[in-house]
């Protein structure tokens, strides 16, 4: 029965949540001439999100997940060029694919130590690297995949410069996968999952399928990864290799170790603010923007996020509260 009732806990939406979201959405209207990057920030969220379910709530280290997105961008991006312009079935296409790919990648992390699973993942990333820098005829090699045209979205809204339309493509398709993805978490499976987690030999004596519910949820994971780089090349217009780069897989863990694993509002915000201390930091030192960014994580570190966030905290439990 507690079990049962911190599920039903978990799954009910927080007062503060609809408000993140409402906010979410009105930012291509509030900050129209940062449309641009209110998109990528929706996109690397969604990103961190799927890099969360593994690492968060199942405790699946990995420093390849760059692979899915990677795969993901260009299968929207060809799909786009040599099929159909449009998202949609292109955004379905990236996760069908990557799902694919994922459940095939599952194979090699089901054993091993954590450190097995680092060398694993790392090797997956650097082989879809080496893979879309050789076949040129396909990829477009270094020079990238270019020339993709995306038809409008829905048939009636047409992508324009300023990325407004874009911005909320992107956060739409976070918003439902944030759902789908929290439903997930806070039911019985989510909570095998973190028992794996938390113990695995544990798990494993209690009757849990840790083999299968590794399998599972980095497929899953997978496909949460490819429908970012999905829309990271259909809002772009772009594919390159630079999406297969590790410095993404680290970017990303940066992102869940600023704001937290194993909730997925962690991921959000930790891609809120490295985007924006990215951005602002590049435009002032653009030499030395990642020496600030290192700083700053030092700080949280040793401060510790609970510190840094007490105001953020103490208002989350006020809107709990009433």
């Amino acid at each position: 029965m507690n079990a049962q009732k911190s599920l039903l806990q978990g799954s009910r939406w927080k007062a503060w949540e609809p408000a993140v979201w409402l906010i979410g959405f009105a930012a291509p209207l509030l900050v129209a001439q940062h449309s641009l990057i209110v998109n990528e920030i929706a996109i690397v969220a969604l990103f961190a999100m799927s890099l969360d379910l593994i690492l968060g709530f199942t405790g699946i280290v990995s420093l390849g997940h760059a692979a899915f997105l990677g795969f993901g961008a260009y299968s929207a991006a060809l799909f786009a060029k040599h099929i159909n312009p449009d998202p949609t079935l292109g955004l379905l296409v990236a996760a069908a694919t990557t799902t694919v790919l994922g459940a095939a990648c599952s194979l090699t992390i089901m054993r091993g130590t954590d450190l097995t699973r680092l060398m694993v993942t790392l090797g997956v990333g650097l082989i879809l690297l080496e893979l879309a820098n050789k076949l040129d005829w396909l990829t477009g090699g270094a020079d990238g995949l270019q020339g993709v045209v995306m038809g409008p979205v829905l048939g009636k809204f047409e992508f324009d410069l300023q990325g407004q339309v874009a911005a909320w493509y992107s956060l739409v398709v976070a918003f439902v996968l944030f759902v789908l993805m929290r439903r997930l978490v806070n039911s019985p499976f989510g909570a095998t999952l973190m028992a794996v987690r938390d113990n695995r030999l544990r798990a494993m004596a209690i009757g849990i399928p840790v083999t299968a519910r590794l399998g599972v949820i980095y497929t899953i994971s997978a496909g949460v990864a490819g429908i970012a780089g999905g829309l990271l090349a259909q809002t772009t217009g772009f594919a390159s290799l630079d999406v297969f780069a590790f410095d993404r897989s680290a970017d990303v863990m940066l992102m869940l170790v600023i704001g937290g694993t194993g909730w997925l509002y962690g991921g959000i915000a930790g891609a809120v603010v490295f985007k924006l201390l990215q951005d602002t930091l590049s435009a002032i030192t653009p030499q030395y923007w990642m020496f600030w960014i290192g700083l700053f994580l030092v700080i949280l570190v040793l401060v510790g996020r609970e510190r840094l966030l007490r105001p953020w905290t103490w208002f989350g439990k006020k809107a709990k509260q009433s």
